[in-house]
């Protein structure tokens, strides 16, 4: 029986890590698809990303969304070599803040804090970013 017990233990500590992986992704698909968006000079793909309030002052125009999100100083989050996802808070069942690190072209370090929400019918969206420049070199 105590060994019954162990083995449920064991089963249960090993799936919990599995599980919170699993409830971060469909968010940081979608940041991840916009970054890539971005990184490939496709205003139109990272259009697609951005929440109902983007989608509404660019329509028709992914190119000035592209425009004006490197004018706006987030060329660095176009131009980065790589990112990796912080820690997260799920403010309610459709808000959540996400730490995204970029590593820059030039191995500059910057971190973001996205803010998502999951729109009816569409999935979780972008609805802002605030970017800050990191001390120190990336790899």
């Amino acid at each position: 029986m105590r060994v019954l017990f162990a083995m449920m233990v064991l089963i249960v500590s090993l799936a919990a890590p599995a599980l919170a992986q699993d409830d971060a992704a469909p968010w940081q698909a979608t940041i991840t698809g916009q970054v890539e968006a971005f990184r490939a000079g496709d205003g139109e793909a990272a259009l697609s990303f951005a929440g109902q309030g983007f989608q509404t002052q660019f329509e028709g125009q992914p190119e000035v969304f592209l425009g004006a999100i490197l004018a706006s100083g987030y060329g660095a989050i176009a131009e980065s070599r790589s990112h990796s996802f912080g820690e997260f808070n799920k403010v309610s069942d459709t808000a959540v803040l996400q730490v995204v690190n970029f590593v820059g072209r030039d191995q500059s370090l910057y971190e973001a804090l996205y803010q998502l929400a999951d729109e009816p019918g569409e999935g979780w969206r972008l609805q802002s970013v605030a970017l800050r420049k990191e001390a120190g070199l990336g790899i």
